[in-house]
């Protein structure tokens, strides 16, 4: 498995994909929490939480391992990969240091073609069966956006998922701000709706809360949108003018207990996964992801949660 990482993934179109790995009814999107054909959605009981290791990427650079046992020492039960620096070529080897520091592979960013690549996806499966991830997801692919070439990456989605789903593993999508901007041609659907309602129930739809809201948008209303598509969501700070103090979660901008009362809801979570993109002067990336968990927990031990 090549070691590349999430911000090269975000440059991958779907032929740049192929090259390094070589919908729902108009009943089912307006029940608040209801699956395919109108079937309900169990609420979640357990959440559990991960750190997206681009979030100590800088840190990852100078010490995988040592990031590793910082991150579970802070008591994050999983990490989600974007890259596997010395590991790119060993799962086996990256299996034992996440059993040995008790840590869950909670999901991955890798590029699209990791999985909707025919040539590639046996290779992509047996790698992450090795490290125990199920979880699948492309951080960006420059088709998403577009009018037509966005109708074809759905469809690659949905038999990406359902080749996946034999093995007991999810591809899935993860947003930006762009994506939760109303599409070309539509007068109340973004991108983010489009790519939902064209996909089936078994492709995952990794909001990134912090950056819905930085488009304006309201994370709640997806979430309650499209019941049972959150298995695994960013739960990234935001600051947005004149609403939080500083980027950490619970001290931003984001309505979080309301997107966790939907996520437990309706969403189908498992994971929360934090993601730290902005830190606070003085402290370093770990510091502050530390500063976001403790601020999650609060709040879930607030809502009880914990």
């Amino acid at each position: 498995m090549k070691d590349y990482t999430r911000r090269d993934a975000l440059k991958l179109t779907a032929a740049g994909a192929a090259l390094l790995a070589g919908g729902s009814n108009f009943a089912q999107a307006h029940c608040g929490s209801c699956g395919p054909k109108g079937k309900k959605v169990a609420p979640v009981k357990n959440v559990r939480i991960a750190l997206q290791l681009y979030s100590v990427r800088r840190s990852c650079g100078k010490d995988f391992d040592g990031v590793l046992a910082k991150v579970a020492k802070m008591g994050y039960v999983g990490v989600e990969f974007a890259g596997y620096h010395k590991y790119g070529k060993d799962p086996k080897a990256l299996k034992k240091r996440l059993d040995d520091l008790g840590l869950i592979a909670a999901c991955t960013h890798i590029g699209t073609g990791s999985f909707t690549n025919p040539k590639s996806i046996q290779k992509t499966i047996d790698f992450h069966k090795t490290i125990g991830c199920k979880y699948l997801v492309a951080p960006g692919d420059g088709s998403f956006c577009h009018p037509e070439r966005s109708k074809k990456l759905a469809e690659d989605f949905n038999k990406a998922a359902e080749t996946l789903k034999k093995v007991g593993m999810y591809c899935g999508y993860h947003n930006h701000s762009r994506e939760m901007k109303k599409a070309a041609g539509e007068t109340t659907k973004s991108w983010f709706d489009l790519f939902a309602e064209r996909t089936s129930q078994d492709v995952v739809l990794q909001q990134d809360v912090g950056w819905t809201v930085h488009a304006g948008a309201d994370p709640v209303a997806f979430i309650r949108r499209y019941p049972g598509r959150y298995k695994v969501q960013h739960f990234k700070p935001a600051l947005i003018k004149g609403k939080g103090t500083q980027p950490i979660i619970g001290d931003d901008s984001v309505p979080w207990k309301e997107v966790i009362a939907a996520s437990y809801e309706v969403g189908g979570a498992d994971w929360f996964t934090v993601e730290q993109e902005r830190y606070i002067k003085g402290k370093n990336d770990l510091e502050c992801s530390e500063m976001s968990l403790v601020g999650l927990k609060k709040i879930l031990k607030a809502m009880g949660k914990s």
